[in-house]
């Protein structure tokens, strides 16, 4: 007596293109892991070269500004105390702080912003924390070049000339026609601009991407031997 017919599995066709989305999903999800995995490698690779480079005269940046970032320049010229941004939401091994920009004007004339790094906040919100303040007179700043659009967009706390009180609304991009770049300052002619505690490099590591694109694949197979189960177990 011949074996009996297997029972026709019901809604075959859509669990089969489920499992195919799933796939489908799982595959872009490794795509996209592993690009921004490789993004991250390429930006590193940049920072560190670059973070080692001797320094150079900010005069000798050409044109292409995305070029240069990270590079150590020189340059001598004047701060401006009265104008003064507090950059919030900023730590320091567990500290809540601002990071400090002051506008700075070279000798040839450029005016943008140096971020002289973190200082801790005063003991409540309208205490301005303690800001050293920077010589009246010319001086020379080494320090990393870093792209404009690289600083947080819209309104800031500002600390007035008269250094009392905190005023919000002075916006770095729009408020002042400055340069298209700012500096990260690591040391100056005057020992007293050495930050105490200087901006910060980004994470240098590669980050979980590939990780992460190892496990999209599983999951993948997942969806693949689920549904070979399924279809066996009819």
């Amino acid at each position: 007596m011949s074996s009996e017919k297997k029972a026709k599995e019901p809604w075959s066709f859509f669990k089969s293109l489920i499992a195919l989305a799933l796939v489908v999903l799982c595959l872009w999800g490794a795509q996209w892991q592993y690009h921004r995995g490789v993004d991250r490698h390429a930006r590193n690779t940049v920072i560190e070269e670059r973070i080692t480079r001797d320094a150079i005269a900010l005069s000798e940046i050409d044109r292409n500004l995305a070029n240069n970032e990270w590079q150590t320049v020189s340059t001598s010229g004047s701060f401006d105390q009265s104008q003064q941004i507090l950059l919030r939401n900023r730590y320091s091994e567990g500290k809540y702080g601002y990071e400090v920009l002051t506008l700075f004007t070279s000798t040839t004339g450029e005016k943008f912003w140096v971020d002289r790094g973190w200082v801790q906040a005063g003991a409540t919100a309208t205490t301005p924390p303690v800001i050293t303040n920077v010589p009246n007179t010319e001086v020379s700043i080494t320090g990393r070049f870093r792209l404009d659009s690289s600083l947080p967009r819209g309104s800031f706390f500002a600390l007035p000339g008269s250094g009392e009180g905190l005023v919000s609304e002075l916006n770095a991009q729009s408020q002042l026609d400055t340069e298209k770049f700012y500096i990260d300052l690591l040391s100056g002619s005057d020992p007293s601009l050495t930050p105490d505690v200087p901006a910060q490099l980004p994470s240098l590591s590669d980050g979980p991407h590939m990780a992460y694109a190892l496990q999209w694949l599983f999951f993948g197979g997942l969806a693949v031997y689920g549904r070979f189960l399924i279809r066996r177990s009819r």
